[in-house]
């Protein structure tokens, strides 16, 4: 019995996926589980396991095709059924699905480069765990939806001979329309599901050719010349650019900065950190401490808004008494942002090891799921993994706040105690809270950066680590 292998579900807000890479070919045998193709979706990259044993009959979806969660983009046979002739095999792929409901099923076209590792320090490196903040969703690479079996259609009502799929043909059918007067926004030229339903509402159709990624200036040339070179830009850096953009043009974006004195962060850190490091299996970074700052803030009913979502259309916003704390990490494929669940939960050991699994999962030393990466709440950036002082980081939208640390360093200041003004030499940081100014006033950005660094210089930070 033939087993039909759809688009998986991979998140909430995750309606489409591009295939990039399939893992086996036509007739080969697969068993269940085994990986079958590799799929990049507007989240994440992963690999998509065979649902059933068999042999692998029909391939509908190919390499860069981008098609709707629950398209149909396989066909697994039984084990006994080859893949040529008249013995069972599935038709060549241009060829339309034999029967309507498979036509109906061949469904169709849908945190700024900041780092979270260990803030630098004007010690010697100890092997802390680096996280490196990052934004991140994309539509893809930009190509057009192509899971519908595309069909030349039959006569002048229907397109003069044009390449449209059964879905197109049928939808211009019962809305009377004339595919000739259709202009296609698919490759070549091509009349997709979303042309037809744009013609028959009277708006205009989106070219889903260029919707997808950033347009490059006039005049901009992609040809390599003297001491140049092109390269193609990977499909996550296009997703990255294409989450930037949205994040920057779908809210009110402004940045207010506080430093803080972290000389007793520092000095418990020195104290604990290899006892810490060997109970725990994790690293001490100053990082852990200055992400457990901005939860023990975000607790606070006063600071609600930092740790919040708004629907502008529907008038609402949502707040969230729990914290998913999103950390931005720097990898070989590109910036990620997964984040801890409950982090507000966690104890600063607990959070230790938490940040440390998140990283590693984004790094590929361990398997990054896509609720690794999806509902977070308010995110942290570590812009001082490489010496920054100060960043403006940019929102990872839908959320309302992003915190940028800058690096620890080492400055002459001015400090009270009994005897008067003093200068004296304490570890300094720089704290960059980025806001959507719809929501959070100037005034409650200042109050929560203030108490964040406050936390830092006055917390009790060896009760927190237990000792």
């Amino acid at each position: 019995m033939a087993t039909e292998v759809t688009l998986p579900q991979l998140g909430e807000s995750v309606t489409e996926g591009t295939i990039t890479a399939w893992l086996v070919e036509v007739g080969d045998s697969v068993e269940t589980d085994q990986p079958l193709f590799e799929l990049s979706s507007d989240k994440i990259d992963t690999e998509v396991p065979a649902p059933a044993a068999g042999v692998l009959t029909e391939i509908r979806v190919e390499v860069d095709e981008t098609v709707d969660v629950g398209t149909v983009v396989a066909i697994i046979g039984a084990a006994d059924e080859g893949s040529g002739g008249d013995d069972g095999a599935a038709p060549a792929q241009d060829e339309a699905p034999q029967d309507e409901a498979a036509q109906d099923e061949a469904a169709q076209d849908e945190a700024s480069p900041d780092q979270a590792e260990e803030p630098e320090t004007d010690e010697a490196a100890d092997g802390g765990e680096r996280e490196d903040v990052a934004g991140q969703d994309e539509q893809g690479d930009g190509q057009p939806p192509a899971t519908e079996d595309a069909e030349p259609a039959e006569d002048s009502a229907n397109g003069h001979g044009q390449l449209v799929s059964p879905i197109v043909r049928r939808l211009a059918a019962e809305n009377d329309l004339d595919l000739s007067e259709v202009s296609g926004s698919g490759e070549g030229g091509r009349i997709t599901r979303e042309d037809v339903e744009a013609a028959i509402s009277g708006a205009p159709a989106k070219d889903q050719r260029t919707s997808a990624r950033p347009q490059p200036s006039p005049g901009v040339s992609m040809k390599s010349g003297d001491r140049e070179r092109v390269e193609d830009l990977s499909r996550i850096r296009q997703r990255i650019a294409a989450k930037m953009m949205e994040s920057l043009q779908s809210s009110a974006q402004l940045t207010t900065v506080q430093e803080a004195d972290v000389t007793r962060i520092m000095r418990v850190r020195s104290r604990y950190k290899e006892e810490f490091s060997s109970r725990e299996g994790v690293s001490l970074s100053p990082f852990v401490f200055l992400c457990r700052a901005a939860v023990l803030a975000l607790r606070k009913e006063q600071h609600a808004r930092l740790n919040a979502v708004a629907d502008w259309e529907a008038g609402k916003a949502k707040f969230h008494d729990y914290v998913n704390l999103g950390l931005a990490v720097d990898t070989e494929r590109g910036l990620l942002v997964p984040n801890v669940k409950r982090a507000d939960d966690l104890t600063l050991p607990a959070l230790a090891r938490a940040i440390a699994e998140a990283a590693n999962k984004a790094r590929g030393k361990g398997k990054l799921e896509m609720q690794d990466i999806e509902g977070g709440t308010f995110t942290v950036t570590n812009t001082g993994s490489v010496g920054v002082l100060i960043d403006t980081p940019i929102l990872n939208y839908p959320e309302v706040a992003i915190l940028g640390t800058g690096a620890i360093k080492k400055r002459p200041i001015v400090v009270e105690d009994d005897a008067g003004a003093a200068i004296a030499v304490r570890d300094m940081i720089y704290f960059s809270l980025t806001y959507d100014h719809r929501l959070v006033d100037g005034a409650d950005a200042a109050r929560f950066i203030t108490e964040v660094a406050e936390l830092c210089e006055t917390h009790d930070w060896e009760a927190e680590l237990g000792y």
